[in-house]
């Protein structure tokens, strides 16, 4: 009887990692802890650590429960210091986190994080909009007066119709790099070409046409920008199989190389990191030989992202929808190949539809639910455009490079990128153009939780049907990845 409750490792990490998870975000509720709390939790487990058992799991999870809250209210007290300034008008120092680009009223919109008012730091980030210099590029360091707003969102603030100055320039080399693949984007291809593959690359959705954004809204296609981080993992998954008569070495080395180039290219965008920090543990799993559940790689990656940056699980759209995504592409879709297809290896294209398919069966719910909004012809558009989007990603930062580094031979290397991108468009275009495609009809909490519910219960039930019935899945039991 004793042997049936005993956990093994890797569960007891799993339940710890979405405590934690747990913990962070019940902090919103007012859920505050001391660190005295975390200590003797953790000294409980320690003494129990040798069982294994039931008692054991319960102190992992209030470890791990008690940690996030801990963690998430001493966040939260440094958030609180924006309190002081809201409604007030205010002289901000901080650094620019991306490029300032020109929206309503001819106003320069960026976001600043590592701020300060006077002698007091702040955490967090602000958006800004405003007038005062021709241009703000990553990285910067401004100076923005005006009247601090709450606003909603991973933002902690924002300040319209701001004076900015520019402090001093960023001199950062990834920078560099990331402007520099952007302006070579913009000479390799032809608008909207160039403004939705950085779209698709680094989820820049700034620079759209807003034709074109209402036309992938009307479709349902708006995460394949908002989400484009999961796109990574999908293609280096991809190279991974196409290099599997390589060695491990030589295939880790490859894909390592692929994840730092696009790291490179995107000037660490968020949604690439977090895609980068699942795709390498993946890979490290892979190459000592681990079968480790995919479920502790996407907990450890979240718990990694929402412990160092706790807004991104109170507040942050984009982060929910990359792990969603990831849960899609490493969970859903090995279940749907193991069931369809058992023992055999499926094409690799195959796959990546598969793959595809599963993270936008995850995001969909959600997109539904915070925008109020269901295309009823998403189903066949996804299916249509995307399988195609990590190709279109891959081509595009070929077409990028070609523009940063061969300006001369960017046209011709180009081609590729800008028959595929055009194909997407125009596809996207022409689905657009049928009657009611788009219907006002969201989704309740209630429902949209009900959805997620029902989709972890299948993949149970796939999961028992695909390995059978032996109980709690051990760590060696995981689907490989």
């Amino acid at each position: 009887m004793h042997s049936a409750i005993r956990l093994h490792r890797t569960t007891l990490i799993i339940m710890g990692l979405a405590a934690f998870l747990s913990g962070l975000g019940l902090v919103r509720l007012n859920l505050q802890i001391s660190a005295l709390w975390v200590a003797l939790s953790l000294l409980i487990l320690l003494a129990l650590s040798k069982r294994k058992n039931f008692a054991l799991a319960l102190a992992v999870v209030a470890f791990g429960l008690l940690a996030g809250l801990w963690r998430g209210g001493e966040y939260m007290v440094l958030l609180k210091h924006y309190d002081n300034y809201y409604g007030q008008k205010v002289v901000i120092e901080g650094t620019a986190t991306d490029d300032g680009v020109y929206g309503d009223g001819g106003q320069l919109a960026f976001d600043i994080d590592h701020m300060g008012i006077g002698s007091e730091d702040l955490v967090g980030k602000v958006g800004v909009r405003g007038f005062g210099v021709p241009a703000v590029y990553r990285g910067d360091r401004v100076r923005v007066s005006g009247k601090l707003f709450k606003t909603r969102g991973s933002r902690s603030g924002s300040i319209s119709f701001a004076q900015i100055e520019v402090i001093s320039r960023s001199g950062s080399v990834i920078n560099d790099v990331k402007r520099r693949f952007q302006a070579g984007m913009q000479s390799a291809l032809p608008e909207p070409l160039a403004s939705f593959s950085l779209g698709l690359l680094i989820g820049q959705r700034s620079t759209l046409p807003e034709s074109l954004t209402t036309v992938m809204a009307t479709i349902g296609l708006t995460h394949v920008v908002a989400v484009s981080g999961y796109n990574l993992t999908i293609i280096v998954r991809a190279v991974r199989r196409f290099l599997h008569k390589l060695s491990k070495y030589q295939s880790t080395l490859i894909s390592l190389a692929l994840i730092l180039t696009f790291l490179l290219l995107t000037g660490f965008s968020p949604s690439i990191v977090r895609a980068a920090i699942v795709s390498v543990l993946s890979l490290a799993a892979w190459y000592y030989g681990r079968s480790i559940r995919p479920l502790l790689i996407i907990l450890l990656a979240a718990a990694l992202t929402a412990g160092f940056y706790p807004i991104y699980i109170w507040s942050d759209i984009g982060w929910y929808l990359s792990f969603l995504a990831f849960f899609g592409v490493l969970i859903i879709a090995p279940l749907i190949v193991k069931r369809l297809f058992k023992n055999k290896r499926p094409h690799a294209l195959t796959y990546l539809v598969i793959e595809s398919f599963s993270a936008q069966l995850m995001a969909w719910p959600l997109i539904m639910y915070i925008f109020g909004e269901f295309s009823v012809i998403a189903l066949p558009a996804n299916m249509l455009i995307v399988p195609l989007v990590p190709f279109a990603m891959l081509l595009s930062a070929v077409a990028g490079a070609a523009g940063m580094l061969a300006p001369a031979l960017s046209g011709w290397l180009a081609w590729p990128a800008r028959l595929l991108l055009t194909y997407m468009i125009d596809a996207m275009q022409l689905l657009a153009k049928v009657p009611h495609a788009l219907s006002k009809q969201g989704l309740s909490l209630a429902q949209m939780l009900l959805i997620y519910a029902v989709v972890v219960g299948l993949c149970f039930v796939l999961w028992r049907k695909t390995r059978g019935k032996t109980g709690i899945i051990t760590e060696n039991d995981g689907i490989k990845t």
